[in-house]
């Protein structure tokens, strides 16, 4: 078809030049200058129009599709992208055609058409793969994978490949040329690319041992992150911390430093509270029976004291341990009739989910005082919801401890220094 069009202008410029008794050649020059500038125009007319339908129609389509797929292609301007290589494929065709009397010309321009056709290649594909980002994060069970990361490195690869066919065609080698090239410049490749390729090892990784997902509660005090993970990228992983400052971590980094998931916490049927109370270590003493008495008449302790009481009496008078000898027998302590209401306390709790593991432990005595630890789950994993069961707890138990003649371990303050010395005054 070229070669008709090409046939029919020589034949309308000798027939001209033959009417008008004059040489070609002069006007050859005028002639080519102004179909070029025709085509440029008719090149922004056929732009404008491929512009106009593709977009009028997809938005019609896309208006009464029931899917989101062609809605993603809008947002991301897929097809005005594909309306772009439209009049660069419309002018890479008549170029040939407009300089036919000028090789060197024709060479030159044509060169720049298909790079700039390649150029728009590279556009719509970097698009479409954000397209099919936005189409696959919408599917339930891959919301949570790094489905970014992925399409990062098919965009990478493509765009690569495009670039390697626009150096061959500017160069007139071939793309094998370009390809061979390349091991030649492997390590410096891999130092350009240092961070790009551990990102990929690492996203891969995180995705095949399900180390992470988008929404995860994670806690990484080496970037001083603390919060959920909003995004996973190639190069990066985006958490948005609870005080919603946003911390940047590279995302190889979840492979090489270590990093808190809290994903188990938050899929299983209760989140842990491990807090210790601290007592002041004078405060421990044998139960009198006036405060077994007291205690008696609290309805969580009443049947463990009475029980209790009746146990470590008939084994003392079994042993013989009355009388002087009763130093040497069993007896109550207040701390341990304290730890059994706080247990007795939790299991009676609607809060607690009393299914899990439900203990108060004695910790290793400190300078501190002695550590009563409570170690049990709530039902309710939200965090707000989560720190009032847990307050809740301990301002009862505060409240109830002077009940057991125990007083809760804190530093003297500045007020305590002060009441001691006007006593001693």
């Amino acid at each position: 078809m070229r070669s008709q069009i090409i046939s029919w202008i020589e034949g309308f410029y000798e027939s001209g030049a033959h009417l008008e008794g004059r040489e070609m050649e002069g006007d050859l020059i005028w002639w080519t200058a102004g179909m070029f500038i025709a085509l440029v125009i008719a090149s922004l007319l056929v732009w404008v129009v491929s512009r106009f339908i593709l977009i009028q129609v997809m938005h019609t389509i896309a208006g009464k599709s029931k899917t989101d797929w062609d809605d993603h292609l809008m947002h991301n301007k897929v097809f005005k992208g594909l309306a772009l290589l439209v009049p660069f494929m419309f002018m890479e065709f008549f170029l040939s055609i407009v300089f036919f009397h000028y090789p060197d010309f024709q060479s030159f321009f044509v060169t720049v058409s298909k790079v700039l056709i390649i150029f728009a290649c590279i556009l719509i594909v970097n698009r479409t793969f954000n397209a099919i980002r936005d189409i696959m994060s919408e599917v339930k069970n891959l919301r949570d994978k790094p489905i970014q990361s992925y399409t990062q490195i098919l965009k990478i690869l493509f765009s690569g490949i495009l670039i390697i066919v626009m150096f061959s065609v500017i160069t007139g080698k071939s793309p094998a040329f370009f390809l061979t090239s390349l091991g030649a410049i492997s390590a410096i490749l891999l130092l350009i690319f240092r961070d790009t390729i551990l990102g990929f090892v690492g996203s891969i990784q995180l995705a095949a041992n399900d180390m992470i997902r988008i929404g995860d509660w994670v806690t990484m005090e080496k970037y001083g992150a603390d919060g959920d993970v909003e995004e996973i990228t190639l190069a990066t992983v985006k958490v948005r911390n609870f005080d919603r400052t946003i911390t940047t971590i590279p995302t190889y980094s979840f492979i090489s430093d270590s990093f808190i998931n809290w994903r188990g916490m938050a899929e299983s049927d209760g989140r842990r509270v491990k807090r210790p109370m601290k007592i002041q270590i004078s405060s421990v003493k044998f139960a009198s029976p006036e405060l077994i008495e007291r205690l008696q008449k609290i309805a969580l302790l009443k049947d463990f004291v009475q029980e209790r009481q009746t146990e470590i009496e008939k084994y003392n008078e079994e042993h013989g341990f009355v009388g002087e000898k009763a130093i040497n027998g069993r007896k109550q302590t207040n701390l341990g009739l304290f730890r059994k209401y706080v247990q007795y306390y939790l299991e009676r709790q609607d809060g607690i989910n009393s299914e899990m593991t439900l203990m108060v432990r004695q910790l290793e005595p400190t300078e501190y005082g002695i550590p009563l630890e409570i170690y049990c789950f709530t039902k309710t994993k939200e965090w707000e919801k989560y720190e009032g069961v847990v307050a809740d707890i301990f301002d009862h138990l505060f409240a109830v401890i002077h009940l057991f003649e125990l007083v809760a371990f804190e530093r003297p303050t500045g007020q305590d220094v002060k009441e001691s010395a006007a006593n001693l005054a």
